[in-house]
Formats: C-alpha cells, structure tokens, sequence
C-alpha cells in the first residue's frame, strides 16, 4: 500500500494554526506518510509535527470559503487548524483520517523510523526475563525456576516464552493446569519479597463454572506455593465486583473452591471492569475541557467521572495485597477475569509499594516490561483511541494510564522517593498511545515475535537512557528509601494530575521554574561539596 493514495493534498499555504496559551501562527502545511507538519512562513521555524497516530478524532467546520478542522489528540491536546480553501480542508480532514486509522502496525511510524541518537545500549535486550530472574535467584534459591513450557507461544499466547514457575511443578503438569485457567494463562511468580520470602504471583481466571469443576493439577500448582519455608498462608485476591464474578462463573469462569485450596482465603478487592475505566476517562476530560463552568458545577462534574474513585480503588487493592505480603506474612496471588488488565495494574502498584528498586528509573522500565508488555497487557487495543473516539470494536480502556495516575499519586506523596520525576511518567503515557518507538505495539510477545518488531523498530528505553535525554527525567530531590511505602488513600490525599489532563488548558510556568530553581540548588550544592572536599585535602596535605 502507497501512503500517498490517501493524501490528496500534501501541501497548502496560508494555514492558521491555534493551540491554547500559544500565539496563533500562519504557515505551510505539509501532509506526510506518517506527520502532519506546520511550519512558519517568516522563519521557517517548525510550529507543528504531530504524528497521525496520536490524532484521535478529527472534527470539520465550514464556514463561507474557509474552513476549520479541529483535532483532537491522544494526549488530550487540541490543535485547530484554520485552512483558507473549503475543498482542500475536506482533502485534509479525509487523509489525517486515514492516515490516522491505518490497522496494518507494519505500515506505523516505528517501521520507518530512524534514530538521530546514539544508542548505547539496546532496550529490547536489557530486560530479558533471564536478566531479571537472575537478580533474584541468590534469594529465591533452588525453589523458584526459568520454564520454556511456553516456547513458540505454544501454550498461552499472551505469556513470554520464559516464565517462573516452582521448581517443584513438572511442565507436563502446567500444561494441564493451564487448560483449566482462562487463555491458559496459568500462575506464574511476578515477585518475590527478599524481606520475608513471601510471593506475589498473577494469572487469569479458573473456568469452575456453575458445576464446580477443579483441576487437580492446577491445585497442585497454587498449593504448593504454601508449606514451604514460612509461606504457610495465602490470599487469593480477585480484581472483579461480585456481580462480574457471577456472571463469569455462569458463563464457565469462576473462583477457586475453598473445599480444594484450603489454606487460600479468597478477597475480592474490587476494580471497576475496562469498559467502564474507559467510560470514566471520557467524563473527566470533559470536564477539565469545561472550563467556562462554575468551580461547584465543575467538582460536581469531576466527581460523576469517577476517576479519583477509580484511583482509590486500585491504591487499595495494592496496599492489601502489600499489606499481606509485608505485614501479615502471606503469599499472593492476583486475578480478574483475563489476568491482563486490572490484574497487572495490582500486582505491578504493589511492587512500587514493597521494592525500592522499582522507585529507580531502570527498576521502573523493568517492571513496564516484566508486568506490562512481556505480561501481555493488550496495548495495541486499549490504546487504540483515548477519550474523543472510540474504535469499531470498542476495545479502548485508560489501565495503563490509571496506574500511572496511581504512581504519580504515590510520587506526590513520596517526592523524595523516586528517581524520575512527573514528565517521565508522561512520556511513557504519550508513547504508549503513539510513538515513534516499537515498545508498546502489539498487544503480546506473540504478535510482536510475528512481525518482527523487535528487529525492525527502536525501543524506548534505548532512547530514555541516552545520558542526554535521561537527565530531563530525573528528580532533583531524589533521596534513596529503602523502605515499604504505605500511600494514604483517603480523598483529601488524592489529587488530579493537572500537569497530565489540564496540561493544554492551563499555563504552567511557575512550577517548572521551581523545578529548575530546585535543579540549580542541587547542583550548586554539590558543586560546593566538591570544593570542600578538595580545601580539607589541601589542608591535611599542608599540616
């Protein structure tokens, strides 16, 4: 397929671009494979490079012979463009549209891409599950081990082909346990607690269905995660309200059988389902968009969406399966339905909580890859539109971008904690829904293995942690904490991510010259030490 059969015009003059809290400016429009590019007439300076896939929805005016197209983006930023002819304004509308919606993800920008920056070490490599299991195997020792049972994506499509499973469950007895978990997506370790040798492991739903049947493979599997060392007791932690559990249960799904995991306590910690995220995002853009409307109707609109409730309720669920774990010495395990939504968003908050290492910036694209994209969160579906469009199959959900609101939540209240700093959590957000690197494609390592992304695209990490690109994300204040943090849930401590969804709407230069203020401090400090250190030297030296 040529792009060029969808773009009927591929440059005009005279276009007007308006964005928010920024001078209108009058320049060339340029339509390209994969950018739609504006650029200055008097200077010539870049006023615009938007890529097509972060165009979410495209809205046409007509008035007299001009016309105005309003694109409304991924990252909830809105671009106007004022275009001097009616005919070409159509031709426009009618490429980005396309161009914006192609379903071929060969046919993406990371394809073509070519990186300006040199890449010093290769992201697709750096966090292989071999790599990380080997952090942890001085700790786990002989109990926990690397499986291939899922080699050529044989078994569960949506697993990586290297899992960690108990050393003493056999392959021939994953596969049948497997068979009886949703999508085949059987318990596999997603963290190992090195304070007291207590576990958290995620998988998909069991299909007991409304006869109760059982799987004694797979109850081997779950039970002999207990017994062992101090794990004597367990949590069986369901991410589904009760009614979605019913239903799944009719439907073949279900729970497991307290008569067959007895020293397993179910909890049901209720996440709402992705749908309904999805529903809840739309309604709070909306109303951070309303900004005509009084302060009491516009917190009335804020807490209709739901957002911050959502927030609560999986900071919640993460700090009982901390708190089990940490406090009440039990082992984890984490499902909903699937196993790829709301479960991954469980068990990855509660590793933010309990290990400092993932409060690093290379701990934290660890765990993006260990929890999210080898786990096989479906970003290619739920990414697919944010909150103005939504896709034919309607498969569109914010869990990823909730559980970076969740650590931004934790950030806000434990500044000094973290390595990164708010803007590397929106970059992960604005690449996740587009992006000219190959990380988030697809929607498993399967899809990504067929068309062999990690060969023909740039990941992200190799561009992040290029030392001149990395030191825009990291936090001046950062002090080490090795400790458990418990984030407080209650209303009066959660906040809306202003500096996310209201980041077009509000002119913010007064809290990033603090930032820069707070970097300068930082630097002058140490620059001051460094003098120190070199006077007490020459002293000792003289006397």
């Amino acid at each position: 397929m040529e792009f060029a059969e969808f773009i009927k015009t591929p440059q005009i003059d005279g276009v007007a671009l308006c964005v928010p809290n920024q001078n209108s400016v009058e320049g060339t429009l340029c339509i390209t494979g994969h950018h739609l590019i504006l650029s200055s007439r008097q200077d010539r300076e870049e006023e615009l490079w938007l890529l097509h896939k972060c165009v979410d929805s495209v809205e046409k005016r007509l008035d007299g012979s001009v016309g105005t197209l309003t694109l409304k983006c991924k990252d909830f930023q809105i671009v106007k463009l004022q275009i001097p002819s009616i005919e070409e304004c159509l031709n426009i509308a009618a490429s980005i549209e396309s161009l914006s919606n192609i379903d071929d993800i060969t046919l993406t920008y990371p394809f073509f891409h070519r990186p300006s920056f040199p890449i010093l070490e290769d992201g697709w490599h750096a966090f292989a599950p071999e790599a990380e299991f080997n952090h942890i195997q001085s700790h786990v020792g002989s109990e926990w081990r690397l499986s291939q049972v899922n080699k050529n994506f044989e078994v569960c499509p949506s697993y990586p082909q290297t899992v960690v499973v108990l050393k003493c469950i056999d392959d021939a007895t994953i596969l049948k346990a497997a068979a009886f978990r949703q999508n085949c997506r059987f318990p596999v370790l997603s963290y190992y607690h090195k304070d007291n040798g207590m576990v958290l492991l995620r998988c998909s739903q069991p299909l007991t269905g409304p006869n109760g049947k059982r799987c004694r493979e797979d109850e081997l599997m779950v039970n002999s995660v207990l017994g062992s060392g101090r794990r004597l007791r367990g949590y069986i932690l369901d991410t589904r309200p009760l009614n979605v559990t019913k239903l799944a249960t009719s439907k073949g799904g279900g729970v497991e059988p307290e008569a067959y995991y007895p020293q397993w306590r179910r909890v049901n910690q209720s996440i709402e389902r992705p749908s309904v995220l999805q529903e809840s995002l739309i309604k709070l853009i909306e109303a951070c968009f309303d900004v005509n409307t009084s302060s009491d109707k516009w917190l009335s609109k804020l807490d209709s969406s739901g957002w911050l409730g959502n927030i609560k309720d999986a900071l919640t669920c993460a700090c009982v399966a901390a708190q089990y774990i940490d406090k009440d010495f039990g082992s984890v395990i984490v499902h909903g339905s699937e196993g790829t939504s709301t479960t991954l968003l469980v068990t990855s908050l509660t590793q933010i909580i309990l290990d400092p290492d993932c409060r690093t910036v290379r701990g934290f694209e660890a765990l993006l890859e260990r929890e999210w994209i080898q786990a096989g969160h479906p970003f290619a579906d739920h990414c697919v539109k944010s909150c103005f469009a939504v896709s034919k199959q309607r498969q569109e959900s914010p869990v990823f971008l909730l559980f970076l609101d969740c650590v931004w939540q934790i950030w806000q209240q434990f500044s000094c904690s973290f390595e990164f700093n708010e803007d590397f959590l929106i970059v992960l957000f604005k690449h996740a829904y587009a992006s000219q690197f190959g990380t988030f494609l697809c929607n498993n390592e399967r899809e990504r293995a067929r068309l062999r992304v990690k060969e023909k695209t740039i990941s992200l990490w190799s561009y992040i942690n290029c030392p001149s690109i990395l030191c825009e994300y990291l936090n001046p204040l950062y002090d080490p904490n090795g400790s458990v943090i418990w984030p407080s849930v209650a209303p009066q401590s959660l906040q809306l991510w202003t500096a996310l969804y209201q980041r077009w709407q509000r002119y913010l230069p007064a809290q990033y010259d603090v930032w820069k203020q707070i970097v300068e401090v930082k630097e002058k400090n140490k620059e001051l030490k460094s003098r120190t250190v070199k006077l007490r030297k020459s002293v000792a030296t003289n006397s």
